[in-house]
């Protein structure tokens, strides 16, 4: 029987859908590091059956301990951990795919957690607060002395005879290294020179501002600029951009594990495999429209608190610098903010902006603001401790600056040029009409009478 052609194009689209679809699935395949095994499953009713087993055994098998704290304290790590589980196999995957999505689906999760744990010690009173960090870990909970990394800043001291340079080496520690490290990690996540200079230097004039009220932030200028923005930041950056070059020129040509025939091969496999999938340059254009710039400089607005909630969590409540709940807080933003940013690229660079910001971008934007809430809800005696009057007129000079150059930028100068423009449109059709009028022949322009010599005036 003979098909309308509405119903032949629809069979015909359908099919190539399917085909499209199959095509996808099949390079999906072949490109995963463990092609045709177990690794690409979600495993959904297996992860099913080990939950349910644990928590029968617990249940009848197990005899309850009789400690409330801990008991309490296991009761809340197996709800997260039982939440982890479900988010790992049925959350949304995200933009990226490697090592694996379960991955970043778990990152995704740790980030409920974490949102979730920080809007519990928001809701509490500033004591109870910092006693509940003691439930975590029985060192915290008491004041910490702050240390001041400003003083004696001599370079060369030549009243110590044992070593001249002591001033210096006694500023570096094993931050250093955290520090080349973090900004190496933060131009992989921003891939931007620029973007990334801007918040490196701006976060040393946050510094200088602030120290009035962290003494951590006092430090003496070679340590601002030299050992901080220019090494430690300057090098990062620096190293960042390389790995950067290194994977905008590598070829994203994929092939399953078991396909390859070497030894050494496969082995190259499994480390690519820690590779991205595919390479998206980033190329922010802040100038290139007022919405970009707006959205560009909430970003950088964003990336700075998160910064500065570094040392003022560890100010209200009470963490030394080296507990390992502060590099946790780094991993996880190391994690978190990659997927996060990538996110926020695509949402700015969609036309008009999208229409939705991805999950884990939400969530960290979410984190960072309640973070900030904890900072002023615990401590606002430091951070209502006013400026210092030089620093309030630098401020104030900075984004009266950016303002007058907003404006200039994206009114008052386009303004002129779409002026311009349609100036310039205007005189090129004036210009097109008279170059039409000229060819027209004489007879039609009234030059020549059609009657003859015998009927004119």
């Amino acid at each position: 029987m003979a098909l309308h052609p509405e119903h032949r194009r629809a069979r015909a689209g359908g099919a190539a859908e399917t085909n499209a679809r199959f095509m996808m699935m099949e390079q999906t395949r072949s490109s995963g590091l463990l092609s045709g095994s177990c690794c690409r499953r979600a495993h959904t009713v297996t992860v099913l059956f080990i939950l349910i087993c644990t928590l029968v055994y617990v249940t009848l098998i197990e005899e309850t301990p009789q400690d409330t704290t801990y008991n309490i304290k296991r009761g809340i790590v197996s709800s997260i951990l039982v939440f982890l589980c479900f988010g790992v196999i049925q959350a949304k995957d995200g933009p990226f795919t490697r090592p694996h999505p379960a991955y970043w689906r778990f990152w995704l999760c740790v980030s409920v957690v974490y949102e979730l744990g920080l809007i519990f010690i928001l809701f509490q009173t500033v004591d109870d607060g910092r006693q509940f960090m003691k439930f975590i870990d029985s060192k915290l909970g008491v004041p910490l002395p702050e240390r001041d990394y400003g003083g004696n800043c001599l370079i060369y001291d030549p009243d110590d005879q044992n070593d001249h340079f002591h001033n210096v080496w006694d500023k570096i520690d094993g931050f250093v290294i955290a520090h080349f490290l973090g900004w190496g990690l933060k131009t992989v996540m921003i891939r931007d020179w620029w973007m990334c200079t801007i918040v490196s230097v701006m976060f040393e004039f946050l510094e200088y501002s602030l120290e009035h009220q962290l003494p951590n932030f006092s430090e003496c200028w070679w340590d601002h600029w030299i050992l901080d923005v220019l090494l430690c930041n300057g090098l990062g950056i620096f190293c960042g951009m390389k790995f950067l070059s290194w994977l905008s020129m590598k070829p994203y040509h994929w092939q399953g594990l078991w396909s390859i025939p070497t030894y050494k091969g496969k082995m190259k496999r499994i480390v690519f495999q820690f590779t991205p999938y595919s390479w998206v340059r980033f190329e922010w254009k802040p100038a290139s429209s007022l919405e970009r710039w707006l959205a560009v400089c909430g970003l950088i607005l964003m990336f700075l608190l998160a910064e500065l909630n570094t040392f003022y969590l560890k100010f209200v409540l009470w963490m030394p610098p080296e507990h390992y709940l502060v590099l946790l807080r780094l991993v996880f933003f190391v994690n978190a903010g990659g997927v996060a940013l990538r996110e926020v690229y695509d949402f700015m660079n969609e036309r008009h902006f999208a229409k939705k910001l991805g999950q884990q971008a939400w969530m960290v934007a979410a984190v960072i603001v309640t973070e900030f809430l904890i900072v002023i809800k615990y401590d606002p005696y430091t951070l209502t401790l006013p400026l210092p009057f030089y620093v309030t007129q630098f401020w104030i000079c900075g984004l009266l600056g950016i303002f007058i150059w907003t404006i200039w930028r994206f009114l008052i100068r386009d303004v002129k040029m779409k002026y311009k423009e349609t100036r310039a449109i205007e005189e090129e059709r004036r210009a097109q009409r008279l170059e039409e009028f000229s060819s027209v022949p004489d007879i039609l322009q009234g030059k020549t009478n059609i009657l003859g010599p015998r009927h004119r005036k």
